[in-house]
């Protein structure tokens, strides 16, 4: 059997023991579940909030301070205004109100009623309308403004704007918008840092235990170590795959449930590349990203001998992840700047940045490039990371580089 054989053996047999010891545990189902856990406590956040701005909204309103026969025509131009809204974008509901002694007096007392929040209050002639606003009524005051002025020009019609029949004919792109594809892009790097982020941070613990049972010493003298760093970090790699595998599965059964809308909304995310060649280039820098990662993360945490050290190493790796989704985002921003070629360049925004640039660019030869120079940062991660646990942890010195042992056997 040749060198590279019974290393590759040495390094999958350390793979599959660690891919086993993690599936094949009950602990696994729980991480497995983990988004249904988290996403619960996020529904049930969001419906408490939903419910407390769902009442404050039916209790803020915009005012309008005009005589009786100005009360039905500024309600229809409302009316006619407000179906240009969504439900969400929609400014708060109009009440109109008869003009007091003061009007002006009036619109400030609105603002003090306990019946309801006033965001914007108009008073005055609508050609030449006073209007006041609170602290977050800034559009519902602008609104209000073109509401005066939607008034009076049907007024000055004859009681009505003119109706028109407008045909509305919609049209298929044959192309790929450029909106588009910086939205492709921009979903691939956040898809590819939510899923390092949620799946690369458990490489740091994997030898926390076999250091302090001392199983690492015993396959550090079976094995080469560097065998054992890359067996580690490919059967954690396995159980990533595993998860992104079987919520993939999931995740795309439910798009066949989704409205219309919603469909051809998503049929707008076409990235330049094309859906499969870019589906293929996703999983394989995801694969990048996390052997990154990995191969980083297991290096430093290697040096951690118990679990406080490994829960202080939490924060500046999270802080290293959104630091690459920060300027991989940027990049994808601005392709074809310096800074993309800057993160496209870092090893360890590279993956990021290059799904981003598969969905803003046609060309597939850089990406051949990319994916062996960020090969190439895996190895350099891993033997730095085995060369420094064997000097600091393991106490035996680095070992001979394999030009000298090559010299050696020659003599």
């Amino acid at each position: 059997m040749t060198r590279f054989r019974r290393t590759l053996r040495q390094t999958f047999t350390i793979a599959r023991r660690d891919f086993i010891a993690t599936v094949f545990t009950p602990i696994f189902l729980l991480f497995l579940f983990a988004p249904v856990i988290m996403g619960s406590f996020g529904a049930i956040g969001g419906m408490g909030a939903a419910s407390v701005s769902g009442g404050a909204q039916d209790k803020t309103r915009i005012i309008a301070i005009v005589p009786a026969g100005t009360a039905r025509p500024i309600t229809q131009a409302d009316a006619g205004l407000r179906a240009l809204f969504r439900d969400e974008e929609a400014p708060p509901a109009l009440t109109t109100v008869a003009p007091a002694a003061d009007p002006a007096a009036q619109a400030r007392a609105a603002f003090e009623t306990k019946d309801v929040d006033a965001s914007a209050v108009l008073y005055g002639p609508l050609d030449a309308p006073q209007i006041l606003y609170g602290p977050r009524g800034r559009r519902s005051a602008d609104y209000l403004g073109v509401l005066a002025q939607t008034t009076l020009a049907a007024q000055n019609l004859g009681g009505a704007l003119p109706a028109i029949a407008a045909t509305k004919t919609p049209v298929t792109r044959s192309t790929t918008s450029v909106g588009g594809q910086h939205q492709s892009a921009f979903f691939a790097v956040f898809g590819i840092f939510f899923l390092t982020l949620f799946l690369s941070g458990q490489v740091v613990g994997t030898m926390a235990e076999e250091r302090n049972n001392k199983v690492i010493e015993v396959l550090a003298a079976a094995v080469p170590l560097e065998s054992v760093f890359f067996g580690k970090l490919i059967g954690m790699f396995g159980v990533a795959v595993l998860f992104v595998a079987f919520w993939g599965t999931v995740v795309s059964q439910i798009t066949t449930l989704m409205p219309a809308g919603a469909a051809a909304a998503l049929g707008d995310l076409t990235p330049a590349v094309g859906g499969p060649t870019f589906a293929l280039l996703f999983a394989a820098y995801f694969s990048m990203a996390y052997l990154l990662l990995g191969s980083v993360f297991l290096g430093v945490g290697a040096q951690a001998s118990t679990m406080r050290e490994i829960q202080m190493l939490s924060l500046p790796i999270t802080i290293l992840q959104v630091a690459m989704f920060g300027l991989s985002s940027a990049a994808v921003s601005r392709p074809g700047s310096w800074i993309a070629t800057a993160a496209e360049l870092f090893p360890l925004s590279s993956p990021f940045a290059m799904a981003g640039r598969a969905a803003n660019s046609p060309e597939l030869w850089p990406h051949v490039a990319a994916l062996a120079w960020q090969a190439l940062w895996v190895t350099i991660f891993i033997t730095v990371g085995a060369r420094l646990f064997r000097r600091g942890v393991l106490q035996s010195g680095s070992a001979r580089p394999f030009w000298r042992r090559k010299a050696k056997a020659t003599a």
